[in-house]
């Protein structure tokens, strides 16, 4: 099985990547709490091998979020973790349209029902996207039961502001095809 999903648009950085060992591999005392992080960085390349062996399951892949070098973010995610995946693409879109933004993507994640919701932002700088984030969350809030939780944050240590690769596409939102209604 080859992995097929289209990620053109998340632009993730592929020099590295961080792999799911199932066992403690780093404490981190953050904030007065202690995070037990069982994702070890393998600093790799990502290939499409690798990519191909997430996709059958035979290991879990993870990409950083953020830009470490430059200090950006060119995504903004929902970690959608709820019951009703429609519901919420549908009123996640309208407030993102709403709020200007144009190309967005949503995929399935390991677990039936869950999404990961892709905002492609472009070079931001990591403090204003954890702002856009927390002000689309709770916009978002105001009509959905909250059920997800927004990456980049800052509430979690910067090695955790990692996501799994996407399994599948769910449904992509490109500018143009609505833009002409308005």
């Amino acid at each position: 099985m080859a992995y097929t999903v289209d990620i053109s648009l998340i632009k993730m950085n592929k020099s590295y990547y961080y792999e799911y060992k199932g066992t403690i591999v780093n404490k981190i005392v953050y904030k007065g709490r202690t995070f037990f992080d069982k994702y070890e960085k393998i600093n790799k390349p990502l290939t499409y091998q690798i990519m191909n062996d997430h996709a059958e399951k035979k290991i879990i892949v993870a990409h950083d979020l953020i830009n470490r070098q430059r200090n950006i973010v060119e995504n903004i995610v929902f970690d959608y973790n709820g019951r009703d995946p429609e519901r919420f693409w549908n009123r996640a879109s309208l407030l993102l349209r709403e709020e200007g933004f144009l190309n967005f993507t949503a995929y399935h994640s390991k677990t039936p029902g869950h999404l990961h919701l892709y905002i492609h932002k472009g070079h931001t700088t990591l403090n204003e996207a954890i702002q856009l984030g927390k002000s689309l969350s709770m916009k978002l809030a105001s009509k959905l039961p909250k059920q997800w939780r927004v990456f980049p944050t800052d509430e979690l240590p910067s090695e955790f502001n990692i996501l799994n690769l996407p399994y599948e596409l769910y449904k992509k939102e490109r500018g143009a095809a609505w833009s002409k209604h308005m």
